[in-house]
């Protein structure tokens, strides 16, 4: 800036543009001096506490501290929004309520619950029962025996579920029977193990190797998914320091320690913004005793304590965490899962981005070792039912059976197969574009902790197929 070119707060005459010899450098340039300097937008600014945002009130004697250098980022960088969500399906009970009755309705409807809490006696909220019952076209009985159902705890009647003992509900549902199904509930199972186990008599080698490494399919021909928005973060992604800062000590300012900012930016609200997405998938699960020959394998042991020891490192932190120590069986899933997807892509006719993936993984008394791939969209109606249909035993064996080969190979190959460490913080290992990556929307766990050789092993013999195993080859 020359000398004779002042500071004017109220015009706009600073600007900021690429280089237009090389279009990969950046320049401040002052439009009434014409003055011109380079600009780096990787360098940090040091220093100085951050700018208040225009929803918080100013308080003239604190000042929130930073703990980081400010960056600066262009409106188009990915790192300016990571958003944190949490699903869950909809399962027994729940998803057997029918939908539109007194019940559904009045649980759904937090203004009502709340007007019948805040009656004062029993005159009052049978005055307000008599009321809500003639918004809801329904006797006042029906509606008196619906909020009786609430009070008595409704849907978990007094369970507190964590998200470990969620998945494992959501196995159970997906893995047992449900008696008097209906095609018009929200979760609808279709097992198809006999017809799949029938499959075996005159199957190929390769097939039947397929055949004898799923335990049981299932095709989920409705179900009903509920997104919640947790918050978003910035720079870092999926960082797990809570939605709200720590308070300092002896009543101080609390120091901003959470880089997660909460949907309603102040932290105020009780309530999360959620979203009703509704759709089919597929369902199966590996034979456990399969499973529990293959991870005996040494060099799958070392690879997994590799990736598991880089995933510590970072500091990385997933909604829905995966074993730790990494478990072998956890990158199996995760890898096959992804295989299977791009599979689909190619067979359903869903592109890859609107397919997600659902890994029930655990060890101990209760294992699990299932993948669940589905499609969920807002429409109450659902999806086209295309990936269901894929979940009949026959066209179910061809999809699995060109999923096992198409791991053997990757157009990168052999640099893929040989890598020691691919993507951020290398958390991959025989995993690219080309063969394992899924669209961002699609995995849990971004498109990390991935690795091919656990499903078709490697060239030197240290780990063998999975097919192998199935097989008896081993």
């Amino acid at each position: 800036m020359q000398e004779d070119c002042r500071e004017d707060r109220g015009t706009p005459y600073l600007k900021l543009m690429r280089d237009l010899n090389t279009g990969l450098h950046w320049r401040f340039q002052c439009n009434r001096c014409q003055a011109r300097a380079p600009f780096n937008p990787r360098q940090p600014w040091l220093g100085g506490a951050p700018q208040r945002q225009p929803w918080e009130p100013y308080v003239a004697a604190a000042q929130t501290a930073a703990n980081q250098p400010a960056l600066i980022l262009e409106v188009s960088d990915p790192r300016l929004y990571y958003p944190r969500t949490r699903s869950a399906l909809v399962i027994p009970p729940e998803s057997r309520v029918q939908r539109g009755s007194v019940l559904d309705r009045l649980y759904s409807n937090r203004a009502h619950r709340d007007q019948l809490a805040r009656s004062r006696n029993d005159l009052a909220r049978r005055g307000a029962l008599r009321t809500l019952a003639g918004q809801y076209g329904c006797p006042v009985g029906e509606l008196k025996a619906a909020w009786d159902e609430i009070q008595q705890g409704y849907p978990l009647y007094g369970q507190t579920v964590t998200p470990g003992e969620l998945l494992a509900k959501e196995y159970r549902a997906l893995t047992q029977e449900i008696p008097n199904l209906g095609d018009g509930e929200d979760f609808v199972p279709r097992h198809r193990t006999q017809g799949w186990r029938a499959l075996v008599a005159g199957a190929g080698d390769t097939a039947g190797a397929v055949l004898a490494a799923v335990d049981r399919l299932v095709a989920l021909t409705r179900l009903r998914e509920v997104r919640i928005f947790a918050g978003f973060s910035r720079i870092n992604q999926n960082v797990d320091d809570g939605l709200r800062p720590t308070a300092g000590q002896d009543g101080a300012v609390p120091e901003a320690k959470a880089s997660l900012i909460p949907p309603d930016l102040d932290g105020s609200l009780d309530w999360l913004p959620a979203i009703e997405l509704y759709g089919e998938g597929i369902f199966f699960t590996l034979d456990e005793a399969l499973l529990r020959r293959w991870v005996c394998q040494p060099g799958l042991k070392e690879r997994a304590k590799t990736l598991g020891r880089r995933f510590e490192r970072t500091g990385t932190h997933f909604p829905d965490a995966p074993i730790l120590p990494l478990a072998p069986r956890f990158i199996l899933l995760h890898t096959l899962a992804h295989l299977v997807i791009r599979q689909l892509e190619t067979q359903a006719g869903y592109p890859a981005a609107s397919i997600r993936e659902r890994i029930y993984c655990a060890e101990g008394a209760a294992p699990m070792a299932g993948i669940l791939v589905y499609v969920a969209v807002p429409d109450i109606v659902g999806s086209l039912g295309g990936l269901a249909e894929l979940a009949e035993p026959a066209r179910f064996l061809q999809l699995l059976d060109s999923v096992f080969r198409h791991a053997d190979w990757c157009s990168l190959d052999p640099v893929c197969s040989e890598h020691e460490g691919q993507g951020p913080n290398q958390l991959n290992l025989a995993a690219c574009h080309a063969c394992a990556l899924v669209p961002e929307p699609s995995c849990q766990f971004g498109n990390a902790l991935l690795d091919r050789t656990f499903v078709r092993g490697d060239l030197g013999g240290e780990v063998r197929p999975l097919l192998d195993f199935a097989a008896g080859r081993t």
